[in-house]
């Protein structure tokens, strides 16, 4: 065994984030029509993202600056003037529903937890955003049986790569930098950081110039599958 740990991130590499998002926003979308609102999709989609844009400005490194629900309070606030709060809860449970009815594990994940589990290696998903909304996501893949620890950002007060979004489960689990291994998609979040505290990194579904990469931004690994996660670390 290679290591006796594995930290992994959550969106993007357990799941494509890409095509819940774009249902999430669809139902969102359709909600706020609903609501009285007359909107088409693209000024709907301009109205999202300028008010996405006020959040991350403002709350930039925090957990909160992914919280979409703040988007869309937000948003109904430079539409029209107020916050509107029973509307901007509708589109934050809308597009939620609707992003996590749309999950889907990626290949092989499953059967690359549960090898790990049963071959006596700690998982822990380490990932930036609001606790509330990771849970519903872990909860919704299933894969709960497999995870020792799961840690967000809301709990550190920092966002990866913030080395307390790594030191947090090593101390949590008992475990050494130089025994665990960081698998994520973000160059910047999960090899940077991971790289910073001497953690191994593995990077997967990054971008496709990885080879490339140089210094703290190199990953120690890159990976093109969960089945080959299990051959790096058993």
């Amino acid at each position: 065994m290679t290591f006796d740990a594995v930290f992994v991130d959550l969106d993007d590499t357990l799941y494509p984030y890409a095509p819940c998002n774009a249902a999430g926003k669809e139902a969102a979308f359709e909600t706020i029509r609903d609501q009285g609102y007359d909107l088409t999709r693209d000024e709907f989609e301009s109205l999202y993202q300028e008010g996405r844009s006020e959040v991350k400005r403002e709350l930039a490194g925090t957990a909160s600056a992914h919280e979409r629900f703040l988007y869309f309070k937000r948003a109904i606030d430079i539409h029209a003037g107020t916050h509107r709060s029973k509307h901007a809860l509708e589109l934050g449970e809308a597009y939620w529903e609707a992003y996590v009815d749309e999950m889907t594990l990626f290949d092989g994940v499953v059967d690359a937890l549960a090898a790990l589990s049963d071959a006596g290696v700690d998982v822990a998903v380490v990932s930036n955003l609001t606790t509330r909304i990771q849970l519903k996501k872990l909860h919704r893949l299933g894969i709960e049986a497999h995870v020792d620890l799961l840690l967000t950002s809301e709990e550190t007060g920092r966002e990866k790569p913030s080395s307390a979004m790594f030191t947090l489960p090593l101390a949590r689990l008992d475990r050494r930098a130089s025994e665990t291994l960081m698998v994520g998609d973000s160059v910047e979040s999960d090899v940077v950081g991971g790289n910073a505290v001497g953690l191994t990194t593995a990077l997967f579904n990054g971008p496709d110039d990885a080879d490339d990469l140089t210094g703290r931004e190199r990953p120690d690994h890159i990976i093109q599958g969960f089945g080959e996660l299990t051959e790096l670390v058993l």
